[in-house]
């Protein structure tokens, strides 16, 4: 295998996208559950997305099934690039789901290089792909409206034939200047992280709603005003695309416990703090009666294009801390061949 490159400096940040990663909120001794559970509807066939996003029910103790996914951040790489390794996986069966970011400025790298815009990558790879699903890690709440954001997850979803996973986050973390640069050159607010994840809370009441709601409804909430709001065509997927949500702080958990199928936090570091989190959510699920088997547990890993047992052993380990659902981080320059490679040097030797 060509080349030696690292995970780009940041990678947890181009894992979570949006994510905020405060710290904060006790943990306590319960068991991390899992699983998918959302259905797709596509030709008016209805078929089991959680099975095809997030490998279906997943015991509470240990996985039974994982998926695998490869993550492409468009920054610092060529179009054509992240085109041809999205080809490749599409063709390659032990790839299940692959993933773009969602930051207008890069976060690694040269701060005056390319980055292309995520959803509109997404749409494009999403007519030159048949099988993989696919989605961003995760979009910033802070970019779009989310009436907006509705809009244009349908619109892929329904390009991508019923593929979509749909990942969002409360947005960058405030201490990443690389990331925080990006709102005032766009012109954009960047509120408090309070204010940030209780906008994320109402965009997802709001987006769901216009995703499976039949009537035009008005909407009051303090972040998010809406008049005669209502979503058409639908999504393909019934009742609506899965939503994952990333990050890690306890504020933000809350809201995955209320909203998400998956829940997705980037690794790589200390397996322990990303147990804690995932049993943290498990509590905050039980206090809402949700049982918190019903959200898939998803990790971003980077990848180690010269060390690969170290990429295997950070696999395994995640998958023994009850993680089903595993994106590999690919880093440019993209080796020849990285996404065989990958199903053959990481996914095969650690697939269950």
């Amino acid at each position: 295998m060509a080349g030696s490159t690292e995970a780009a400096a940041g990678g947890a940040e181009m894992a979570a996208g949006g994510a905020e990663m405060a710290a904060g909120g006790a943990e306590v001794a319960a068991g991390a559950g899992m699983v998918g559970g959302t259905e797709a509807a596509a030709g008016g066939n209805e078929v089991e997305a959680g099975a095809e996003m997030a490998g279906g029910v997943e015991a509470a103790r240990g996985v039974r099934r994982v998926r695998f996914g490869i993550m492409t951040a468009p920054m610092q790489v060529g179009y054509q690039d992240i085109q041809q390794v999205w080809r490749d996986a599409d063709g390659i069966p032990e790839i299940e789901h692959a993933w773009l970011f969602d930051h207008l400025m890069p976060i690694g790298g040269d701060p005056g290089g390319p980055a292309l815009e995520g959803w509109t990558l997404l749409a494009a790879l999403a007519a030159q792909t048949r099988r993989l699903r696919l989605g961003l890690l995760v979009t910033s709440n802070r970019f779009r409206p989310p009436a907006i954001l509705a809009k244009i997850a349908t619109t892929v979803d329904i390009v991508s034939g019923g593929r979509l996973d749909f990942g969002i986050g409360a947005g960058s973390r405030p201490s990443h200047p690389m990331a925080r640069r990006e709102y005032e050159a766009h012109g954009l607010p960047y509120h408090d992280f309070a204010s940030s994840v209780a906008a994320l809370d109402e965009a997802c009441t709001v987006i769901r709603r216009l995703w499976t709601g039949a009537e035009p409804f008005d909407f009051r909430g303090e972040h998010v005003q809406l008049t005669g709001a209502f979503g058409s065509p639908k999504p393909v997927q019934r009742p609506h695309p899965p939503i994952m949500i990333g990050g890690r702080s306890s504020a933000l958990l809350r809201v995955v416990a209320e909203h998400a199928d998956l829940w997705n936090i980037p690794g790589g570091g200390d397996i322990t703090d990303v147990v804690g989190r995932s049993v943290l959510l498990d509590r905050y699920c039980a206090e809402i009666g949700r049982d918190p088997a019903t959200i898939t547990r998803s990790i971003h890993l980077p990848v180690s294009y010269d060390r690969p047992a170290d990429t295997r052993d950070k696999i395994r380990e995640a998958i023994d801390a009850g993680f089903g659902h595993i994106i590999l981080g690919l880093t440019p320059p993209y080796p020849s061949g990285v996404a065989e490679w990958t199903a053959d040097e990481l996914i095969s030797p650690t697939a269950r």
